[in-house]
């Protein structure tokens, strides 16, 4: 792989990481959907440029099975169900912004010494590729236990998902088989979710995690 084909890799799966710090400081919901919205389009142009550098046309299908699904089809239903349900609140974070940025930054130190140290053997694009879906997946962690709106934890969830992909693609890729039973896997999660969104919001007139905890804990 020439240095050319190397940096552009490199810029692509930084700027994931870079979007996955752009989520976490978000907390209006529209605001959220549009910036995972980026997030799974440098995902797709990621795994696409992957494909051209690593000479694998399978990974081409990868590309577009993200555009269409993560960049497309989730936003517009998320963007529905947020219409429907009436959710337009300020998103709450536990512990606060600053805390979280900097809990976040950690784990992409901490994804990076770990990545680099484990694989020096490795391909130099597989191991930096391994190290920014490593720490995408962690941040994306990080957004589901530190937020207490169900909206926000579904984007946390599909953002670790994405982390995923770029891991798969960055190691050589994956069987395409495996591939397609991901993304409708994915798909299938994300129609559960949708259904308990909704259910939850028809029981407790809200999707403030904290407020199902506390009538939980109010019945016991």
């Amino acid at each position: 792989m020439n240095t050319f084909d190397f940096d552009v890799a490199h810029l692509l799966s930084g700027s994931l990481v870079l979007a996955s710090f752009v989520l976490l400081y978000q907390d209006r919901v529209y605001a959220l959907l549009h910036v995972f919205t980026f997030h799974a389009l440098v995902l797709s142009l990621s795994v696409a440029w992957q494909a051209f550098a690593q000479g694998a046309p399978h990974l081409y299908i990868t590309a577009g099975v993200a555009l269409v699904f993560k960049a497309i089809l989730i936003p517009v239903a998320l963007r529905r169900i947020v219409v429907q349900l009436r959710i337009h609140q300020i998103l709450e974070t536990v512990g606060g912004i600053g805390p979280t940025m900097l809990a976040g930054i950690s784990l992409v130190a901490l994804s990076l010494v770990v990545t680099l140290r484990t694989t020096p053997a490795g391909d130099r694009l597989s191991r930096e590729d391994l190290a920014f879906a490593l720490a995408v997946i962690l941040l994306g962690m990080l957004m589901i236990v530190t937020r207490r709106n169900a909206i926000s934890q579904v984007i946390g969830f599909m953002s670790l998902e994405n982390g995923l992909i770029l891991a798969a693609a960055g190691a050589k890729g994956m069987p395409l088989v495996v591939e397609i039973s991901v993304a409708f896997a994915v798909l299938i999660a994300f129609i559960v979710i949708g259904i308990f969104l909704f259910r939850i919001r028809e029981r407790f007139d809200t999707v403030d995690i904290l407020v199902v905890d506390q009538f939980r804990g109010e019945r016991r």
